[in-house]
Formats: C-alpha cells, sequence, structure tokens
C-alpha cells in the first residue's frame, strides 16, 4: 500500500515505523529537511521537505498514486486543506485527518458526504480523555481496552501478594470462579512477555492482561489483587484539551478539581463546566496543593502539555499523600522511565492516536488495534466474513484455526454474547474475533486470516 504521512512529529514517526515494517510504500512529508533526514537514515521511508498542504509538495511525495493519506501534523487546518486538496486534485481513496480542537470535532455536518474531503477524522484529546475516564472507572486497572463497542474488555493489573491466584496456576481461575468466564491473554513478568499456558503459574507483580465481559471484570481483579475502593476525588493539573474534556465527562460521578495557570483559560472553564470546581495556580505549587488537601484525593492527573512540568508535579502529589498518580507523558522514551515508581499509570497519547489509526490502516475488516504494554504486544479485533468455502477461519473450531506462531485468541462477541475462546468453538460469520500477538511483524498474516476469498463473491 502506498502511503503519505504528513508531519513528522512522535505520531507519525511511531506510525511509519509500524507500517514500513509490513512491507508498506510509506512517505512522510514536513518543512523540516534535518528531520527528514535522520528519519531516512533510521526508516526505510520516503521523504519529501515541503508544506504538506502544498498540492506541488503531495504531487511531489506520490500524490498522483497514494492509496492512502494520513494528515498528523500538529495543525488542524493544514490537514484539512491537504485532505481537500487529496481529494480534488488526486482523487486519494482515503484520506484520515487528526484533529485537535473541540471546534471542529463538534461541528454539525463538517464531515458529511460533500463536505470536507476526511473519509476518517481522529481526535488524540477526545481519545485519551476517554481512555483516562475508563481508568477512573475501574480503580487498580493498568489499561482497560474496549472491545466490540465494550461489550468486552482487557484490563491489565499488578498481581499483588495476598491475592488468591498468586502462586497457582492459571487453569485454577476457573475453579475459583465457576460461574465466571475469562481467559489470560498475556503476562508480563520482568518486561518480559509470557504467552500464558493452563500451567503457568502466576506470580506476584506480574503485570496480568485478561479477558472477559464487562460485567466479570471486577469480579476477575479481584482474584488477582485486593480491589481498591472506588475512587471519589480527583485533581486535575491543566485544564486543556484533555484536561477539560475529561472533567466534563466525569464531574458529575466524582469530586472534581482543575488546577489552570491561565486567568483567562480559568474563566473559559468555569463557564463550560457545571461541577468542577477551577482553582487559578501552580500545579507544582506544594502550598496550593496542601490547602486543596491533595492528601485526601484519590487520583491526582497530571495532563498539561509540558512533560517535565506533569513529572515533577506528579511525584510532589504522590509525596504530599495522593492516593494514586496518572501522568500524561508525550514523549515516548519517558513513558517506561517514570511508570511503576511514584507515578501509578504514564499514559502516552501517541500510543492511543496510533492504535486508532492503525485500525484504518489494516487489511481485512480490524475494527481495533490496541498496544498493549506500550507496544511489546498487540491486541487485535477482526470480523469474519464468508463461509467456509472463502474463509480461513469461517466454520473452523479455534483449535483448528492455523494461527500465525505467538499468536492467540482470546475471546469471540456474537451478538450480545462474549464468548471466551475454548477449542471447540467454532469461528461464524459475523463473529468478532480477539486476538494478542507477542510479535508485531506476524500482523501481516492476520490480516490476510481474515480477509475473503473471491469465492465470497
Amino acid at each position: 500500500m502506498k502511503i503519505i504521512i504528513l508531519g513528522a512529529n512522535h505520531v507519525a514517526v511511531s506510525l511509519a515505523e509500524n507500517l514500513a515494517s509490513e512491507a508498506n510504500d510509506i512517505t512522510i512529508v514536513d518543512p523540516d529537511a534535518d528531520k527528514l533526514r535522520e528519519l531516512k537514515d533510521r526508516i526505510d521511508i520516503g521523504t519529501a521537505v515541503g508544506q504538506p498542504s502544498y498540492p506541488d509538495v503531495l504531487r511531489m511525495a506520490g500524490g498522483d498514486d497514494a492509496d492512502m493519506l494520513i494528515a498528523v501534523t500538529e495543525n488542524d487546518e493544514v490537514n484539512l486543506v491537504a485532505c481537500q486538496i487529496a481529494q480534488v486534485l488526486f482523487k486519494t481513496p482515503k484520506k484520515i485527518c487528526r484533529l485537535r480542537s473541540a471546534s471542529y470535532m463538534s461541528a454539525e455536518g463538517l464531515f458529511e458526504p460533500g463536505a470536507i474531503a476526511a473519509d476518517v477524522v481522529i481526535s488524540p484529546e477526545q481519545l485519551v480523555s476517554h481512555y483516562i475516564e475508563r481508568l477512573i472507572d475501574l480503580p487498580g486497572s493498568l489499561q482497560v481496552l474496549d472491545f466490540a463497542e465494550g461489550k468486552a474488555q482487557l484490563v491489565a493489573v499488578k498481581a499483588y501478594y495476598g491475592g488468591p491466584l498468586i502462586g497457582q496456576e492459571i487453569r485454577f481461575l476457573r475453579e475459583h470462579m465457576p460461574n465466571v468466564d475469562t481467559r489470560v491473554a498475556a503476562i508480563f513478568r520482568r518486561d518480559t512477555a509470557i504467552m500464558p499456558e493452563g500451567s503457568t503459574v502466576i506470580e506476584a507483580d506480574d503485570e496480568v492482561f485478561f479477558i472477559a465481559a464487562q460485567r466479570n471484570i471486577r469480579r476477575v481483579m479481584g482474584e488477582l489483587r485486593r480491589l481498591d475502593r472506588p475512587y471519589r476525588r480527583l485533581i486535575i493539573a491543566g485544564g486543556g484539551n484533555i484536561g477539560s474534556r475529561l472533567a466534563e465527562a466525569v464531574e458529575s460521578r466524582y469530586q472534581t478539581k482543575i488546577i489552570e495557570h491561565n486567568p483567562e483559560r480559568c474563566a473559559y472553564l468555569s463557564e463550560r463546566l457545571n461541577k468542577t470546581i477551577i482553582i487559578n495556580g501552580a500545579s507544582s505549587d506544594k502550598e496550593l496543593l496542601l490547602e486543596e488537601s491533595i492528601e485526601d484525593t484519590d487520583v491526582f492527573l497530571a495532563l498539561t502539555n509540558d512533560d517535565e512540568a506533569n513529572i515533577m508535579s506528579s511525584m510532589l502529589a504522590k509525596r504530599l499523600g495522593a492516593r494514586k498518580v496518572m501522568t500524561l507523558i508525550n514523549n515516548p522514551a519517558y513513558v517506561d522511565l517514570v511508570q511503576g515508581g511514584e507515578i501509578d499509570i504514564a499514559i502516552s497519547p501517541q500510543l492511543a492516536t496510533i492504535g486508532s489509526l492503525l485500525t484504518h490502516v489494516r487489511r481485512g475488516d480490524i475494527v481495533n488495534v490496541h498496544s498493549l504494554r506500550r507496544g511489546a504486544a498487540e491486541a487485535l479485533e477482526a470480523i469474519a466474513h464468508g463461509d467456509s468455502h472463502s474463509s480461513k477461519v469461517v466454520g473452523k473450531a479455534i483449535e483448528d484455526i492455523e494461527l500465525p506462531p505467538g499468536t492467540t485468541i482470546g475471546a469471540i462477541v456474537r451478538d450480545d454474547e462474549v464468548l471466551i475462546a475454548h477449542d471447540n468453538i467454532v469461528i461464524q460469520t459475523g463473529d468478532h474475533v480477539i486476538l494478542f500477538l507477542v510479535d508485531k511483524r506476524r500482523i501481516p498474516e492476520v490480516e490476510r486470516l481474515f480477509q475473503v476469498g473471491l469465492t465470497f463473491f
């Protein structure tokens, strides 16, 4: 597939790395020649220097015969104009546009057929705020991922000493919970991925990823660790797009405060939000945090655009008594450095955005792509189509499907029913199949597995 990516930021580079490793023809467009030269030395891609929305630059990048344009520059207007030009001049089949402004996202009719020519619109702020909301709603979780519109969830938790299953084999999970079906999809032990089997013993401090129907998630968590009491009080550091979206989503259920240093932004937030308390000040001000009862706060969320400020205010909040600290980290290199110490959860907006982007790039009917543990493994949701003659999966029992090495099926969602994968379950057309891979290089093989043969047509 010939893909043009506009922008050379963290999201664009991570996306290029993912796609270039899967034998796609990738070209990145950016005005910064030095940055592009460095990328070209590191990744097998093409580059084009220039303004990403200029018609001549897009033509130089291969716009005449590109299969897809992915506009992920930091400028919303550049992304919108580039998509429009790609449609008008080049008739590019698929155009993906990243937008950050809530004003564009909320405008009715802007992206309907015949309007702005973006086939897919992705808002990082919307994705990240929704992701954080799920973490708040499920105390003790490290990662919460939805499949089949939330009918099934994949949850990561750290196994603690004293949990009922610690030191026992995974197969005993069913004995502990005879009325709940679940599957351990992956285990990370000392930064190494383990493909779990029935005889695998869960150890304390393992990061355990399990999948279950949404209604059963809390019960399964209780087998692996002591359940945290529900959160009540939140302090959000930073009233930008992510902070304000999150506050708007949770203020009716939690006591929420926002600390914002810009007085004009504070005035805007106080008009937009109904129940959230807006505080003008610095989130790294120790006296201010103490005045706002940081020691009684259940979750402190550092959500500004400054990684260093987020890290420092989070460490301060934790030392002053905040029960849980979640920190937004834009630089992927920082994420593994800070998580697990005084910072409980480091949130990478790039990973959330890339997962959503990859969903629209995959071949076959791949409707969800999620990175587990910041890219160490992948979870895919694919829809099975066809019949036993045209499909490699439909009509077959799970034990008879030739999966790529290191790939397992975790669950199947059929209509409103969540079926945890067992060897004798037969895949039917229309099933949402949730798979796990510890080797991303196998993704094209999984895509081919779910592509329908010509006989289906």
